[in-house]
C-alpha cells in the first residue's frame, strides 16, 4: 500500500518541472526508496507491464523472480529511464520524479544498473578499472592529469576488501575468472556510491564457490545500499532474500519470503512447478 499523496495532491506540493536533483533532496521520510504505481509499458500491443505497482524500501535486499516474458527487465528498464512507460508514476524517494529524468541524470542521482554478462575494462587491472569507475569529474582535463588523492585510494582499498579482490588488485581483468569479474562490476558500481543498485542475474555461470561468495557480497550491501537482484536460480533467492516479489503478466502475483511464496498455488501454477 502506498504511503504518497495522490498524484495531483503531490504536484500541487512539490515543483518538479525543471527542478534539478542535487545531493541530500532524496527524501526517505515515509521509509521508501522507489515507489512505481500502476506502470504499463506496451510494446507492439503486448503488455510487458500491466498496472505494476511495487515498493522498495531503503537498505533493503530485494529479490525479482518470475518466468520469462513477465516483465523483470522492461521493470529494470523503466527505472533507469531506459524506457518511458506509458501511464503510471515512477519516484525516487519523496519528491525525485524518474519519468522526467534521463539515464545520466538518474545514475547520478545514484540509481545504478549491473547487466548480467559483466563488462570491465579486461585490458586495465583491477584497481584501474575501480579508479575510472570512481564518482568523479570526468572532464578529459580532469581524466588526463587527475591523480587520486589518499582518501580516494582508501576508498578504493575498501571496495577492494569488499569484493574480495584485495590480492589481485593489481592484476588485468581479462584474466579474471567469471565470478571475479562479477564482483569487480559490481565494485565499478559501489564506486559510484549508489543508493540503489539493480542487479540483473548475478550468478549465471558461476561455480558453487563463487555463488557462495557472491551471496555473501550482496547480503553484505544491504543496510549502506538498496539491492535489487532479478535472479532464476532459486536456491540463491532463498539464501539472500528476506522478501521476493513475483512478478507474472506484466504485474505483481505475490510477495513474501521464499517459503510464503513457494508454497502459493498461483507461484506454483505459473512458474515454479512441482
Amino acid at each position: 500500500m502506498s504511503d504518497r499523496k495522490p498524484l495531483i495532491d503531490r504536484y500541487h506540493t512539490f515543483d518538479f518541472v525543471n527542478r534539478p536533483v542535487i545531493d541530500g533532496e532524496l527524501d526517505l521520510s515515509h521509509g521508501n526508496i522507489l515507489y512505481l504505481e500502476d506502470v504499463s509499458v506496451s510494446f507492439d500491443g503486448f503488455k510487458a507491464l500491466n498496472n505494476l505497482s511495487l515498493y522498495i524500501e531503503a537498505g533493503e535486499l530485494r529479490c525479482l523472480i518470475g518466468p520469462n516474458g513477465a516483465g523483470k527487465t522492461t521493470l529494470m528498464d523503466v527505472i533507469t529511464g531506459k524506457t518511458r512507460p506509458d501511464s503510471g508514476s515512477v519516484f525516487f524517494g519523496q519528491t525525485i520524479d524518474l519519468l522526467r529524468m534521463e539515464e545520466p541524470a538518474i545514475a547520478q542521482a545514484g540509481i545504478c544498473r549491473k547487466f548480467q554478462k559483466p563488462s570491465v575494462f579486461e585490458r586495465l587491472t583491477v584497481f584501474e578499472n575501480l579508479e575510472l569507475a570512481m564518482k568523479a569529474d570526468k572532464g578529459v582535463w580532469n581524466t588526463l592529469l587527475a591523480k587520486i588523492n589518499a582518501e580516494q585510494k582508501d576508498r578504493i582499498d575498501q571496495v577492494l576488501e569488499t569484493i574480495a579482490l584485495t590480492a589481485l588488485y593489481d592484476k588485468q581483468a581479462g584474466a579474471l575468472s567469471h565470478g571475479q569479474k562479477q564482483w569487480l562490476e559490481i565494485g565499478m558500481l559501489l564506486m559510484q556510491e549508489p543508493k540503489v543498485m539493480l542487479v540483473d542475474e548475478p550468478v549465471a555461470g558461476m561455480t558453487h564457490q563463487e555463488i557462495d561468495r557472491t551471496a555473501e557480497l550482496l547480503v553484505s550491501l544491504k543496510g549502506e545500499h538498496s539491492v535489487i537482484v532479478v535472479e532464476h536460480d532459486m536456491e540463491f533467492v532463498r539464501s539472500i532474500a528476506n522478501k521476493v516479489t513475483v512478478l507474472h503478466e506484466g504485474s505483481v502475483l505475490t510477495e513474501g519470503n521464499m517459503d510464503e511464496v513457494q508454497n502459493d498455488p498461483r507461484v506454483i501454477q505459473v512458474y515454479l512447478g512441482d
